[in-house]
């Protein structure tokens, strides 16, 4: 397959009536010339669209709390929320909220223009390179279309097929309208063009025209040649071929942008076989690999094996500001697949724009190809939109990723059951970044190029924290850090647990404010600091913006007023729709109401819509963890704590379920793995040594508690806590004695290991923790200790 080849998956344009060759529906034929001003099928409006039902085979009694068969269960389809009924609930708590509806899908109006935003530009650094190619090696030794591609470009019905033994024509009349058809390139090696483009030859053929190899000899004079691409119409006598390559001059000339194609010329050429003028744009050659080309390259057995799921993430985030680029200023790109990217050395090229209309066109023709396009009853009703663009992304990339089998039949709407999709498994995050990518209720989808990239950049960073062993995530744009953390080890009284509802929903990351909000600056200036000064601020706001009433919700949640928190809550989703936010603020009043199943829901939820997010997979591992799910809750605070090593929360988690479950050594690991700049260091450290403390699989040696009696003396620990995880590491170190036999060494805390030593080490370390207390019964109590374990001496 050559260069720029614009795919065997062939580019249609629709038109009710045509016919077309195993069409699954009407509708799907080569093209639609129709006016887009009827009314849609499914309004644009803001806020939560009805769920339609899920794919076939989707179990809609799936819950988050649910058992799952599989480590990381693949989500009930995004735009479908479970219901409750599978997981008991728990009683009521006192004083307890409204109960909160279960989410629904979180949407956004169809997006036909998009905001500006700061886009990253850079090379495929962290990909190898795909070196240039000899542009002699792309020209086709035999150009012509194949036989089961050849379609009258009139009626769409089939011609040049093989008939009685012989092999089909390339070139003759239409038998059902008489239309004259070509399929061989109307331009030969050695034609030039406008005096100045010599041809090649052919390199590919596509869904619209041929496309050639050709050197701009105004360049012959310094010794140089300038290799351009020179893209034709399939037959002058379609009207909509024509009027895509007037589009393409049109909108492509002021395109500047480095990972799309550059446009240099627009030339026309008396075409030799019918004498008739034949229009040619003039591109750069890029002398690389199209990314189909790269996904069907067979390994070293000679089998085509999906793309890793590394190198689709960053194919699609070093894309998505193409995107971006193009929606900004009101172009669609239509047909986009992976034929039509290129991978030349660390760069990627967007080429083949025939397809690409304004976002205001509701004439022209539309162009798709199936099983990458959205469904063919949405072109009907709606049109090309930003999120139809964002949906042939979602696709491309699983088409990529996938061993997907019948993506233009079976799957041609939809993803494969993760039954058949391995990756879906390990990386249920994937999974919900492609269901809402391709969700088929357009306001389900992402609604911005650059929003879909930062969700694809998430989902990136946690599958190389994963391959690589070592967080790669970046901070959050839309969550804040921990506000502190939960589930932390209390050291005094060696317990490890999750804490109370109030203390993890206080401890969750908070939504951050969105700074295009009018009230923005205004919230940043909020003096008061108690519940009833806030809210007396906001009532006097100078606008009652979305984030000042996200605000107002958020300090009744504080103050503990659930009632009319869920009242402020309701009002808000009414007038502006039911955002993420909304979900998020719904899963903390359930949690905060002990409700922990209709709070893991609302989260999942918001897990669903931001899959490259962390902050709601530990809010659904907290609720996990507090429903009594501890199967559920240790995945999630495990790929949380791989990803990202702030989250500190995730790794007390961690370490508390693997240690419940028996794997201290695993669990003493996650605390070592707590960093030395954060606050939690100590701590961690300390209920490491208390946890190895009471291993039941692997009982420290007295060289373990020589190294323990070390770390501790290194922490640097407040002397009321030092003392007393000593007293529990010489306990250890004189059972062992007391049990194996005495040792000179290791000395523990310098004292040898035999008994009349660690006895008085002992007494000593219970004196100073009594000195260290400074109430009286605490001082009596470690005195008395003190002197019960005391060596018996001779008067």
């Amino acid at each position: 397959m050559s260069d720029q080849q614009p795919a065997p998956e062939h580019t249609q344009r629709y038109q009710p009536g045509q016919h077309q060759p195993a069409a699954e529906d009407p509708t799907d034929t080569l093209r639609v010339r129709k006016r887009l001003n009827t009314p849609p099928a499914v309004p644009p409006q803001p806020g939560f669209a009805p769920a339609p039902p899920g794919p076939p085979g989707t179990n809609a009694a799936m819950h988050p709390l649910s058992p799952a068969p599989q480590q990381y269960a693949s989500p009930v389809h995004s735009q479908q929320m479970p219901p409750i009924g599978v997981v008991q609930s728990p009683p009521p708590a006192p004083h307890r909220a409204p109960a909160a509806p279960l989410p629904q899908p979180i949407t956004g109006p169809v997006t036909r223009s998009t905001t500006t935003s700061a886009r990253q530009r850079g090379g495929l650094s962290d990909m190898p390179a795909i070196p240039p190619r000899d542009p002699a090696e792309a020209v086709m030794d035999l150009p012509q279309v194949s036989e089961h591609k050849r379609f009258c470009s009139s009626c769409g019905k089939p011609v040049g097929r093989p008939q009685a033994g012989r092999a089909g024509r390339v070139e003759g009349f239409c038998p059902y309208c008489r239309t004259r058809y070509w399929f061989t390139p109307a331009l030969q090696p050695g034609d030039v063009l406008s005096d100045r483009y010599e041809v090649l030859g052919a390199i590919a053929h596509g869904g619209l025209g041929w496309i050639y190899l050709a050197n701009d000899r105004n360049f012959a004079d310094d010794l140089t040649q300038r290799w351009v691409v020179i893209k034709g119409l399939i037959n002058t006598s379609d009207e909509d071929a024509i009027e895509a390559a007037i589009n393409e001059r049109r909108f492509l000339v002021g395109i500047d942008h480095p990972n799309v194609v550059d446009i240099h010329d627009f030339v026309t050429a008396a075409d030799p076989r019918s004498g008739q003028l034949q229009s040619y744009i003039v591109m750069e050659y890029i002398a690389g690999k199209s990314l189909r080309d790269i996904r069907d390259a067979a390994d070293d057995q000679g089998e085509r094996q999906p793309l890793p799921l590394e190198q689709v993430l960053t194919y699609t985030a070093e894309l998505l500001p193409a995107f971006s680029y193009l929606h900004d200023r009101g172009l669609l790109f239509c047909d986009f697949k992976p034929d039509n990217v290129i991978h030349v050395e660390t760069w990627l090229k967007l080429i083949d724009l025939g397809a690409v209309r304004h976002v205001e066109d509701m004439e022209s023709a539309i162009y798709g190809t199936p099983g990458y396009s959205v469904p063919n009853d949405e072109i009907l009703s709606i049109g090309p939109s930003v999120t139809s663009d964002l949906y042939t992304i979602g696709r491309s990339m699983a088409v990529l990723s996938l061993d997907f089998k019948g993506f233009t039949s079976t799957y041609r709407d939809s993803l494969p059951p993760a039954a058949e999709a391995p990756v879906f498994a390990e990386f249920g995050s994937y999974h919900r970044l492609l269901l809402r990518a391709t969700n088929p209720e357009p306001r389900s989808r992402f609604q911005d190029a650059d929003d879909m990239r930062a969700q694809v950049r998430g989902v990136l960073n946690e599958v190389r924290s994963v391959q690589k062993g070592e967080p790669k995530s970046e901070p959050s744009t839309l969550f804040s850090g921990e506000q502190s953390v939960f589930g932390e080890p209390d050291v005094e009284y060696d317990v490890h647990a999750v804490g109370d509802p109030f203390d993890v929903a206080h401890s969750l990351p908070t939504p951050m404010v969105d700074l295009a909000d009018p009230m923005a600056a205004f919230l940043a200036t909020l003096q008061a600091t108690d519940a009833a000064g806030i809210l007396a601020e906001l009532a006097a706001a100078p606008v009652q913006s979305p984030e000042v009433q996200l605000r107002r919700v958020r300090t009744l949640v504080n103050a503990g007023d659930l009632h009319q928190a869920n009242a402020a809550l309701d009002h808000f989703a009414q007038r502006e729709g039911n955002t993420w936010q909304v979900t998020w603020l719904r899963g903390t009043i359930s949690l905060l109401a002990a409700d922990f199943h209709t709070a893991a829901a609302h989260f999942d939820a918001v897990y669903s819509h931001l899959p490259g997010e962390l902050a709601p997979r530990l809010a659904l591992a907290a609720c996990a963890e507090l429903a009594g799910r501890r199967d559920l809750a240790l995945p999630h605070y495990t790929r949380i704590w791989t990803c990202d090593h702030r989250f500190v929360s995730a790794a007390y988690g961690r370490a508390r379920l693997l240690d419940l479950d028996g794997s201290s050594t695993e669990a003493i690991s996650a605390l070592h793995q707590v960093p030395k700049t954060s606050a939690q260091y100590g701590i961690a450290q300390t209920a490491a040594i208390q946890t190895a403390l009471h291993s039941r699989t692997s009982p420290p040696s007295l060289l373990d508690l020589h190294h323990m009696a070390g770390r501790l003396d290194e922490l640097k620990l407040e002397p009321r806590r030092r003392h007393l995880v000593s007293t529990r590491i010489l306990h250890l170190a004189l059972d062992t004695v007391l049990r194996a036999g005495p040792a000179h060494e290791p000395r523990i805390f310098g004292a040898p290991s035999e008994e009349r030593s660690l006895r008085l080490a002992l007494e000593r370390a219970y004196r100073d923790l009594a000195h260290a207390c400074t109430r009286r019964e605490d001082q009596v109590y470690y005195f008395d200790l003190a002197n019960r374990h005391r060596p018996r001496t001779m008067l």
